[in-house]
């Protein structure tokens, strides 16, 4: 399945936020999963079907983009796979989107972006950083700091990319030539709305993005969750996560902080419905939307 544009749009107090998908895919859950069966997930399929698992048990992966509107700013977290960009998943390789044009319809052309926010390095968060032009790699948000995390680029910086997608030499070294890279901290503020939030364990310097106004209050989880299973079963090992024990316990702190309570929770991943929040189920927790 293959969807473009804007999906969802939500109001947190003053701050719009708005989803703008690159690209949804069926996978089987052993994919990130290596413990997910039929079996085991017997017992989560009334809430994650039919949202978040098709009928034969595949998840549901939708790579998106938030756009973030705050104190005059525009903020983009997380830039997906990109065109032309040779990646390890054929249905996500070469791709040819209209997808500059889906943010220019939803108020973010490209040329008057104010923030790109990458919550870390893996190439399918960043791949829009850059365009292909006349044979080289230009910004595409050529008037917005990029920011990265000090700590993620102290990791990932000139290393060779762990899933041979050229990342650094492709999405990253071209914004450093050009001077619009800010090396933050895990706990940046962007705006008065708009903070970082370090939840480490997918990779190092991981965060995700908390939005705050009027008394209202979502959280953006980045890859902390590929999948609402994250929720059910936060010990599961995850392949795509860097240090499997950090992540379980950042994922477990997480859901003590915003379960059952107030905050929108918006996956990076997640399929639409995107939004929902974490509530108690037993001795676990669960997405509802």
């Amino acid at each position: 399945m293959n969807t473009e544009g804007p999906q969802e749009v939500w109001k947190i107090g003053d701050v719009k936020i708005s989803r703008v998908v690159e690209n949804v895919t069926n996978v089987p859950p052993t994919l990130l999963y290596p413990n997910a069966s039929l079996e085991t997930l017997s017992g989560d399929l009334e809430w994650l079907q039919p949202n978040f698992l098709d009928n034969e048990g595949n998840m549901l992966l939708s790579i998106h983009s938030f756009l973030i509107e705050s104190k005059g700013k525009r903020i983009i977290v997380d830039t997906c796979v990109g065109n032309d960009k040779t990646v390890p998943f054929p249905q996500w390789t070469e791709l040819k989107t209209q997808f500059l044009s889906h943010l220019a319809d939803a108020g973010f052309p490209r040329e008057k972006v104010d923030h790109v926010l990458c919550t870390h390095l893996h190439f399918d968060h960043v791949g829009w950083n850059t365009f292909l032009k006349d044979g080289k790699w230009i910004p595409t948000f050529p008037n917005a700091r990029y920011l990265v995390g000090a700590t993620e680029w102290d990791f990932w910086g000139g290393k060779e990319d762990p899933y041979g997608a050229s990342t650094n030499e492709q999405a990253i070294q071209p914004l450093l030539d050009a001077d619009l890279v800010d090396l933050v901290e895990t706990n940046h503020k962007i705006t008065e709305e708009v903070r970082l939030v370090p939840t480490p364990g997918h990779t190092p310097g991981h965060v995700s993005v908390e939005i705050e106004s009027k008394g209202e209050r979502a959280v953006i989880t980045g890859d902390l969750f590929h999948h609402p299973l994250g929720f059910a079963h936060p010990s599961w090992e995850d392949t795509a996560d860097i240090d499997g024990d950090i992540a379980h316990q950042t994922r477990v702190k997480f859901m003590k902080q915003y379960g059952d309570g107030p905050a929108l929770i918006l996956g990076t991943h997640f399929a639409s419905p995107t939004s929902g929040k974490i509530v108690s189920d037993g001795d676990s927790y669960r997405f509802e939307v």
